[in-house]
């Protein structure tokens, strides 16, 4: 799954997508021009679960709504990382298929070139979805998205070490730190996250700033500089290992579950890994405040299911009541079992997370998670750039953190 990385092309290719479409004059006609009449029996679907047992699982949805709807399915699959410059090449021969999915903070950019039609005009809202999605996957006002499912990042803990070490799971950074520090040992770290230069970086920083009310609108503020403090006083304290500029998410995972780690920032895809290492006895908890009195915001990942424009009217109508179907309460509810996700629709939180208890701090985590774009659209791959970097600066003691954000943007 592809949880929070972001193709580098984005911005180039909803550019370039742009000019295709304004050049081909639409997006996908499947040979039509206007609305055949003829009854739609099949629905192309381009998505980039292409591993299993995502692949598997997704596709047993898209079976079960085509079955729904009378339509068979013609899925292609590709890389993640590919994704966007295969929708490039499709806008540009106007093949794009019936149903897209993207990564949604993908959804804006490929929304304001006009590859999309808006989901309003076809019958479908985001009544009772959490307002983090609906942020990523409106734009101008319009809604162009809709995820079944999402997935957010908190706090694991070992519970065998913090119970050995006396430690309570922390709910505060001070706790946090204090907590860190005396999990540390020889041969084990007490927290493990991800600060390498990459959007991953940026993704697991976000807790900690937006909790602090930190702001991607202007990132030379103390609340930001507060978050990137917390990171530089694990690190220099020695209970997080300098190493941490070049993890990834695996990476961290991968030190929770050897035991080189007491606690770990992570999301629920590295649940199933976890379940195969039965002697690791974890939990999660919300991501810890800085304050009491503040509340914790993690940001949104997961994938959203859009409908390119189609000049045959009866097919993209059909596309959008797939689209409909995929995002049923009963399809949200069976997909974030399935895949260790969570519902969008804020009504089904608690009850998900009664039936899945290991979810159960994810799913107090994203009801107030927010999508990245919500605020600057197309421009926060600048923003996770300089955020990113700044980190970097701070870990390797180029700048301080007051500085850090200051010397990443230019000045």
């Amino acid at each position: 799954m592809i949880t929070s990385k972001r193709s580098t092309t984005v911005l180039a290719g909803a550019v370039a997508l742009s000019l295709a479409l304004a050049a081909c004059g639409g997006g996908n006609d499947n040979g039509s021009s206007g609305n055949s009449g003829a009854a739609v029996t099949s629905l192309t679907v381009l998505d980039y679960y292409n591993n299993d047992p995502d692949k598997a699982l997704v596709q047993k949805g898209l079976d079960a709504c085509g079955t729904k709807l009378g339509v068979s399915i013609q899925r292609e699959t590709v890389p993640g990382d590919t994704l966007i410059q295969k929708v490039l090449q499709q806008a540009s021969s106007k093949t794009l298929p019936d149903v897209l999915m993207l990564d949604n903070p993908d959804v804006q950019q490929i929304a304001a070139t006009g590859a999309l039609a808006p989901l309003n005009d076809l019958g479908l809202n985001a009544d009772g979805v959490i307002q983090g999605m609906v942020d990523a996957t409106s734009y101008d006002g319009k809604l162009y998205g809709l995820a079944p499912v999402t997935n957010t990042i908190a706090l694991f803990y070992n519970k065998d070490m913090l119970a050995e070490a006396g430690v309570q799971p922390p709910k505060t950074w001070d706790e946090l730190k204090a907590a860190a520090k005396k999990l540390t040992k020889p041969g084990r770290y007490g927290i493990a996250f991800n600060a390498n230069a990459t959007y991953e970086g940026s993704w697991q920083f976000l807790p900690a700033m937006w909790t602090n009310g930190g702001d991607e609108t202007d990132l030379k503020t103390p609340q930001v500089a507060e978050a990137l403090q917390l990171w530089v006083d694990l690190v220099q304290s020695g209970s997080a290992s300098k190493s941490v500029i070049n993890w990834t998410q695996g990476d961290a995972k991968d030190q929770f579950v050897a035991g080189k780690a007491a606690m770990m920032v992570n999301g629920p895809w590295q649940i199933p890994a976890l379940q195969e290492s039965p002697k690791v006895k974890w939990d999660v908890v919300t991501f810890p405040l800085n304050k009491p009195d503040q509340t914790p915001v993690a940001p949104l990942g997961g994938e959203a299911w859009t409908v390119p424009l189609n000049k045959d009217q009866a097919k993209q109508q059909k596309a959008a009541d797939f689209v409909k179907c995929l995002n049923s309460d009963e399809n949200e509810l069976a997909w974030a079992k399935a895949r260790f996700t969570l519902p969008t629709k804020a009504a089904l939180l608690d009850q998900y997370a009664k039936e899945v208890p290991s979810m159960k701090a994810f799913a107090e985590q994203v009801k107030t998670a927010r999508s990245r774009t919500g605020k600057l659209g197309d421009k926060w791959p600048d923003a996770a750039k300089v955020i990113y970097q700044a980190i970097q600066l701070a870990l390797t003691g180029k700048a301080s953190a007051q500085d850090a954000f200051k010397q990443a943007s230019g000045g």
